[in-house]
């Protein structure tokens, strides 16, 4: 199996993961319970998340371009992220 289409699950799990932490955490945060410090480090997490969030958007983005290449669809290839 290609490595790009077995990373793609879990890239998929880790965003939907991400997400749905991202969402969580804007409500406890919406409800105003939270301290000065404990705020500070939600939103801390939080812009981790939403970078993870547009990162692997970006990332599917791309990959769609690269597959739906008009001018030459039959050199689509399978996407391989950089990894850091």
């Amino acid at each position: 199996m290609p490595k790009a289409a077995a990373a793609q699950p879990n890239q998929i799990a880790e965003f939907e993961h991400s997400l749905d932490e991202l969402e969580q955490l804007v409500g406890r945060m919406e409800q105003g319970d939270l301290s000065l410090d404990d705020s500070l480090k939600a939103f801390e997490r939080g812009i981790g998340l939403y970078r993870n969030c547009q990162s692997a958007l970006e990332q599917a983005e791309l990959r769609v371009k690269l597959l739906l290449d008009p001018a030459a669809p039959e050199t689509a290839q399978p996407f391989e992220p950089d990894t850091p």
